[in-house]
């Protein structure tokens, strides 16, 4: 062994990390030993070596991905900062969750009063765009910020429109009713077919509860669902409390005759 090099355990004591935890990140290609011993496997460590040890152990400590952290050593800048957004995504998400199950520890769980009706085609202008699940309500408003700036005042109906299932990267639509051509927007036409709807009275960010009651709705009464979700959006949340943001959530339903 040549003079300076420290044995794992002696090294993993000097980092506060564990003998498992050095062979662990070894095998993955973030720490590797500076030597090992072709006879005994054993592994040896340079003491240069333990700023990045002691930065992979805090790190983890915060809750950085491993992967993260090796694009961290291999000096990729702003790593680390899309890490903090995501956590800030995922605790604002986790503290929407909590206020959500405290409204339903309060009121119980929603029943809106369901009505059928039946909705024309309508042609619309289009704005897309694709979100995780956490961000969907970010990317929606960032989404209506563009459809608004290009249309100016809708001549109708204004709607996200959203898969049933949200999982994985989620497709966000938001639509504006008009009959002109409008730069900078798709064109489309929403088809029209009876539907289930009910009103959701509060927070955008509350939305789910009612939907998850208008689709327990139609499963209860044997109808099956159309998607997309169609959230049309009666208030302006500009002027309006999130309290009392008034939102019509449609679902279409097979027509069978």
């Amino acid at each position: 062994m040549n003079e300076g090099h420290l044995p794992i355990g002696r090294f993993a004591r000097l980092c506060r990390l564990s003998v498992k935890q050095l062979r662990h990140y070894d095998e993955l290609g973030l720490l590797t030993p500076d030597r090992i011993d072709p006879d005994t496997g054993y592994r040896y460590y340079l003491p240069g070596q333990a700023r990045a040890a002691m930065l992979i152990g805090l790190l983890r400590s915060l809750d950085v991905p491993l992967a993260s952290i090796g694009r961290v050593l291999d000096g990729e800048s702003g790593v680390l900062d899309g890490v903090r957004d995501r956590m800030r995504d995922d605790l604002a998400r986790r503290e929407r969750n909590v206020v959500a199950l405290q409204r339903i520890l309060s009121d119980g769980l929603p029943r809106p009063e369901v009505t059928v009706v039946r909705e024309p085609a309508r042609r619309v202008v289009l704005v897309r765009d694709v979100a995780s699940p956490e961000r969907i309500g970010a990317v929606t408003s960032a989404c209506m910020a563009r459809l608004m700036a290009a249309v100016g005042t809708p001549e109708g109906l204004l709607a996200g429109l959203f898969p049933l299932d949200l999982t994985g990267e989620v497709p966000v639509t938001v639509a504006a009713e008009t009959s002109r051509d409008v730069p900078g927007t798709s064109e489309d036409v929403l088809p029209g077919g009876p539907f289930a709807s009910a009103t959701h009275v509060g927070p955008y960010d509350q939305i789910s509860l009612t939907a998850h009651a208008l689709l327990a709705w139609i499963g209860e009464r044997g109808h099956t669902p159309r998607g997309p979700l169609r959230e049309v959006y009666v208030s302006d949340p500009a002027t309006t409390p999130p309290d009392r943001l008034v939102t019509h959530l449609m679902i279409g339903l097979e027509d069978e005759g």
